[in-house]
């Protein structure tokens, strides 16, 4: 990799973008700054020697400004509703990579729907939710299934010890909820269904040290687009601890406070992924510290693997179809512990 390679970063002052600003620095890569905000820009640029682009969704010429020059671009802008479309529209006239981090299950499925015969036809890569939610779930449960080419269901269950949510995460929840007019939105029969009841809260068996825990039954994130975007799975569920459900709906909860020298905050995480067929189940767990700070080592992976040639395919794709999922979670050791995936008999 030319280690002078631009990455432009869109949203690079939010509290996603700023860790995905250090992770290209720490790869050696040279971030290009970008985003709507030219005086938050301007402070975050200042004494870094990173040049700052300012750029609106509403002005492509602005877009194509901030990407003139860079490699590929990470749009880490929500709510990813207003920023996917015209981000994407900007790197397929420039003519390199899109990668986001957007855990919106309607942004994320209109990538699918908007892009998809463009991009393959362009030969483009365009790699949706490369983030904890979505991406990180779909490469687990690529890497669960193994030679397996359907299943019947794909669980992945999230225990985090708590969410103290972003300024980002409180809009993109807020427009996700408007466009789905208050309704919730589940994938079963392989299509998203939207629904008025209220989710049920059920008891999950994580693995240690977490255990038995409560945890809303359809807390549903972006796995249900990118699992079934590429592996035959008619049922896609995911799950959330409640005290961490009760944190993100929390009006009066705080935002994330570092803790660390890498500016984590304390929140911990267990990913536990299963996919059954039959009786068969195969099961991988991930662990790890603050699910915004490891969504940077992420994305810059893919980044990384796009620029050299270490893909599968070209077009609109999550991450466990345009990766080796099982090498991929191996080069995450580093942020990301996962067990080796396993079978049992129900």
């Amino acid at each position: 990799m030319d280690a002078k390679q631009q990455v432009a970063v869109f949203g690079a002052y939010g509290h996603t973008g700023r860790f995905v600003v250090a992770q290209l620095r720490e790869r050696g890569f040279i971030p290009v700054l970008s985003g709507r905000d030219a005086d938050k820009l301007r402070a975050l640029a200042a004494g870094s020697g990173l040049e700052a682009r300012p750029a609106s969704v509403d002005d492509p010429a602005s877009l194509d400004r901030a990407l003139a020059g860079t490699a590929a671009v990470i749009n880490c802008a929500g709510p990813f509703a207003a920023t996917v479309a015209p981000v994407v529209e900007a790197a397929l006239r420039a003519g390199i990579p899109y990668v986001d981090v957007a855990a919106e299950v309607e942004a994320n499925a209109d990538t699918f729907a908007l892009f998809a015969d463009r991009a393959h036809a362009a030969g483009a890569v365009v790699v949706p939710a490369m983030a904890f939610f979505g991406g990180l779930g779909d490469l687990l449960a690529t890497a669960a299934m193994g030679d397996w080419t359907s299943a019947d269901e794909a669980h992945v269950a999230y225990g985090l010890s708590s969410w103290h949510p972003t300024g980002g995460t409180r809009a993109s929840g807020t427009v996700s909820r408007q466009r789905r007019n208050g309704a919730r939105v589940v994938y079963r029969d392989g299509r998203l269904d939207y629904r008025h009841d209220s989710p049920a809260t059920v008891q999950w068996a994580f693995p240690e040290p977490l255990g038995t825990r409560a945890v809303i039954g359809e807390f549903t994130m972006a796995d249900v687009v990118t699992i079934p975007s590429h592996l035959s799975v008619p049922e896609v569920r995911t799950y959330m601890t409640v005290e961490a459900a009760r944190d993100v709906a929390g009006p009066d909860t705080p935002a994330p406070a570092a803790v660390d020298e890498h500016g984590r905050s304390a929140q911990t995480f267990l990913v536990d992924v299963v996919v059954r067929r039959g009786d068969v189940q195969r099961r991988t767990v991930a662990t790890g510290q603050d699910i915004y700070a490891v969504t940077a080592p992420l994305a810059v992976e893919a980044v990384h693997r796009i620029l050299t040639g270490q893909t599968r395919t070209v077009g609109v794709a999550s991450a466990g179809e345009m990766f080796d999922a099982a090498d991929f979670l191996r080069a995450m050791s580093a942020h990301i512990a996962v067990q080796p995936a396993y079978t049992a008999v129900t």
